[in-house]
Formats: C-alpha cells, sequence, structure tokens
C-alpha cells in the first residue's frame, strides 16, 4: 500500500512538474510579446505588429529560431556543468509554481509550509547561475553570476520580510488560508509591504532596473553571455517563470486572488489581478535607469529591510489588537 502511495505521489509530482514547465513556456510566450509591446508604447513605438495578429506570431517565430539554432560549448567551458546550469536555475522556479493557489481552496501544493516553500525554493536557481557564469571559463560570465548570487541573496531577506506580514494577519503559512482569509482592509494596512514584496521580487530576477548581473553594457549578457540556442532560451523561460511566478503570488496574498469567486471566474480574476502586476513589473524595467552595485545593496539593507520590519511591527500591533 505504501509503496503504490509512492508510486502515486511520483505520478502526480511529475504531472505538476510537467504543467508548471508547460505554464512557463506559454507564459515566455506571452510575457515576450507583451513586454516588447508595453516597452514599445513607453518609447511611442508600435512594437511586433507584422508576424501575425498585432504581432502574436512574432515570438513563436523567435523560438522556432532558437531551437534551430547550434548549442555552442565554449572551447573554455566546464562540459557538464556548463550545459546543466540552465536546468538548475529552470526547475526550482517552476517547482515553485506549485505552491501557488489558483482557484478558490487548491493549490497543485497545498502545503502548511507553501509559503516557504515558494520563497525558499526559487533561491536554490541561484546555484545554477553561478554554475552558469563560472563553468564558461569567461570573466565577464563569472562577474555576472557572482553579481547575480549576492543580489538574490541579499533581496531574499526584505523579500520574506514582506510576506511574513501577511503570515502573521492570516494566521497560517498555507498560501489557500492567506488568500481565503484575506480581507480588503488588507489592501491599506499591507500596502509598504506589497511594495517591499514587489521591488524585491523584480531585484531577485535580476531583472531592470536591478540587472547588474547582466548588464550588457558592462558584461556582455553576464552570467549566460556564452549560452545559446535551446539553453539560452531556458534562461529567458526562467526570467518570465519568475516573473509569472512572483505576480500570481503577489496576487493571491495580496490583493485577495481569486476574492472567494469559484473555479474558472476565480482563476480569471487571480490570472487579471497577475498581468496587472506582470505590467508594472515590465514598466519599472523600461523606465528606470540601472542602479549601481553600491545603491542596489544599500536599497536592500537600509531602505527595504527596515520598511519590511516596520510594516511586521504594525502588522503585530493590529492583530493584538482585534
Amino acid at each position: 500500500m505504501s509503496e503504490t502511495a509512492s508510486w502515486t505521489g511520483l505520478a502526480l509530482g511529475a504531472a505538476g512538474g510537467l504543467g508548471a514547465g508547460l505554464v512557463i513556456a506559454l507564459a515566455a510566450l506571452f510575457g515576450v510579446w507583451w513586454e516588447r509591446k508595453v516597452s514599445a508604447r513607453i518609447q511611442m513605438r508600435f512594437g511586433p505588429q507584422q508576424a501575425g495578429p498585432f504581432g502574436l506570431l512574432q515570438t513563436l517565430s523567435d523560438t522556432v529560431k532558437l531551437v534551430l539554432k547550434e548549442d555552442i560549448l565554449p572551447a573554455r567551458a566546464d562540459r557538464g556543468p556548463f550545459l546543466r546550469a540552465p536546468l538548475l536555475v529552470f526547475v526550482p522556479i517552476a517547482t515553485s509554481l506549485l505552491a501557488v493557489p489558483l482557484v478558490t481552496g487548491w493549490a497543485p501544493l497545498d502545503s502548511s509550509v507553501g509559503a516557504l516553500f515558494f520563497l525558499a525554493v526559487p533561491s536554490v536557481s541561484v546555484i545554477g547561475i553561478l554554475v552558469g557564469g563560472w563553468s564558461s571559463g569567461n570573466t565577464y560570465a563569472t562577474l555576472g553570476g557572482l553579481r547575480g548570487a549576492s543580489q538574490m541573496i541579499a533581496y531574499e531577506v526584505p523579500r520574506s520580510l514582506s510576506v511574513l506580514s501577511v503570515v502573521v494577519l492570516a494566521g497560517s503559512m498555507r498560501p489557500v488560508v492567506m488568500m481565503g482569509e484575506w480581507r480588503w482592509w488588507w489592501i491599506p494596512l499591507l500596502a509598504v509591504a506589497f511594495v517591499v514584496y514587489l521591488i524585491s521580487s523584480i531585484a531577485e530576477m535580476n531583472r531592470g532596473p536591478f540587472d547588474m548581473p547582466e548588464a550588457e553594457s558592462e558584461l556582455v549578457a553576464g552570467y549566460f553571455a556564452d549560452y545559446s540556442g535551446i539553453r539560452w532560451a531556458i534562461f529567458m523561460m526562467s526570467e518570465y517563470g519568475s516573473i509569472v511566478a512572483a505576480s500570481l503570488f503577489g496576487a493571491a496574498v495580496f490583493l485577495g486572488g481569486t476574492h472567494g469567486l469559484p473555479g474558472v471566474w476565480g482563476l480569471l480574476v487571480l490570472i487579471v489581478e497577475a498581468i496587472l502586476i506582470i505590467t508594472i513589473i515590465m514598466w519599472v524595467k523600461w523606465t528606470f535607469p540601472r542602479f549601481r552595485s553600491d545603491q542596489l545593496m544599500s536599497l536592500a539593507w537600509k531602505v527595504l529591510t527596515p520598511m519590511a520590519l516596520l510594516q511586521l511591527v504594525v502588522v503585530g500591533v493590529v492583530t493584538a489588537w482585534l
């Protein structure tokens, strides 16, 4: 009986992982197109418009091109780690999606420590960033990997503290319960926590204006400068997977997610909220200039972390009073 249960668990895990991978692949297709449109509007351009209606097929054609391109292995690269690094980045991000509640009362992985799972598992991808940069034998890529590691570790602290405020209010670390306990007055109360979560998430994704690990003008694309073809595409999918995961989780616990609506209707509301957050993330990238390294670390330790701690104190007082 236990053996049957273990095989069932493995099958469900594999199905969940496959589903998360497909979600990220589709999200990357839409996300690249949407970001091109958002950035174009900011810069008073039209964006892609030739391939398909409104340029919808442009990203698909780019994907086909990437899949067919040669997978180049640099002469100085350490073959094994170099080839596996993209998966070390992608898999933890895809796994974190399992903890996000997609409909009212249900998440693919409904764990009592689901919030901690969501915050902790994507952090493992820092290993892939380090390995990818170091194994290529490129100084610029190695510097990008080191920058990415220090940045992700630093911003994990305020991000976790911001989510902890929601945990205190909900009285649980289960994302399903956190979304179910949401009340409208949480929006003004948790405004600071949401801002900290949003900024920290952008920094953890290594996106502009916190894209120091890539910094094309300095490091020639940083830790994945020597990657090409499908492996380069996996790095890009990981970035957009991070955007989707952070936006869905933020919408679920900070904005109420499905707002109690059942089934498909609740899922649609959650998706709309997530798209709004995704659009904000993209707007930020194409609006603000890149931070310097010292500014980036000062923001994490001297601004966002104290803000998150202050928010936690306020939430603690409100919870005690209620």
